[in-house]
């Protein structure tokens, strides 16, 4: 199934942030032309704001690049990162 046939969902789960913003950053921004959407959530109030966060990333484009993505993220110790797809009738 070629990528154009379905959306592809990739949801990173960040431990630390502070400590992994710049290489978390850098590896979006070299795989920025194949990704479509980007939300970035973590838990925060008045009292604190989570040194955890997940970021949800619509993909868009040649799957070996998302896959690319993947491996690189998937290398940063205290980084998940895990795919969903969706295919379309």
């Amino acid at each position: 199934m070629a990528h154009a046939e379905k959306h592809v969902i990739i949801g990173i789960h960040v431990i630390n942030r502070i400590q992994h913003v710049r290489d978390v950053q850098a590896i979006l921004t070299q795989y920025g032309c194949s990704i479509r959407t980007r939300l970035g959530l973590h838990e925060t109030d008045e009292k604190c704001c989570s040194p955890n966060g997940l970021i949800l990333l619509e993909m868009y484009g040649d799957e070996n690049e998302y896959k690319g993505m993947l491996d690189e993220l998937r290398a940063i110790d205290g980084i998940e990162a895990k795919t969903m797809e969706f295919a379309h009738s």
